[in-house]
């Protein structure tokens, strides 16, 4: 019997923020690194019922690739996945790790609790992450 190991992968939300292209540039280097594909994320509330949801996602989807497109270097050659998904970052984001080894985030710059690492999303990741998570942080917008 032949055993084919499932691929490797690291898995990075980004929404276009400074700090989620900043995860988006570092998980593309870490996926160059380890070998993996890199598996692309946007999470969208699932409230938001402005359009039927297959020409949502096809927008955001285009939009997501050109987001990815634009932000990692044309040199590197990494096997990439684009995803769209519906809900709340903090449960959809761990839901999807699980088959991933690395996690990587980026974190708000301003958050109305006071935490220095943004909102709700990071610290809920970081307790419930299958996976080893990175965040990235403190980014500023040029």
């Amino acid at each position: 019997m032949r055993i084919i190991p499932e691929q490797r992968c690291v898995l990075v939300g980004v929404d276009g923020s400074p700090n989620s292209l900043a995860a988006l540039r570092r998980a593309a280097a870490e996926a160059n690194r380890r070998h993996a594909r890199l598996e692309v994320i946007q999470v969208i509330p699932a409230h938001r019922q402005v359009a039927p949801r297959f020409l949502r996602t096809a927008a955001q989807w285009l939009r997501l690739r050109g987001l990815v497109a634009a932000t990692i270097p044309h040199g590197q050659h990494i096997a990439t996945r684009l995803h769209i998904a519906y809900g709340r970052p903090r449960g959809v984001l761990p839901r999807e790790a699980e088959r991933a080894e690395l996690l990587v985030i980026g974190a708000q710059h301003h958050s109305q609790s006071g935490n220095p690492l943004g909102g709700e999303t990071v610290p809920a990741v970081l307790s419930s992450a299958p996976c080893e998570v990175l965040v990235c942080a403190d980014q500023r917008e040029t």
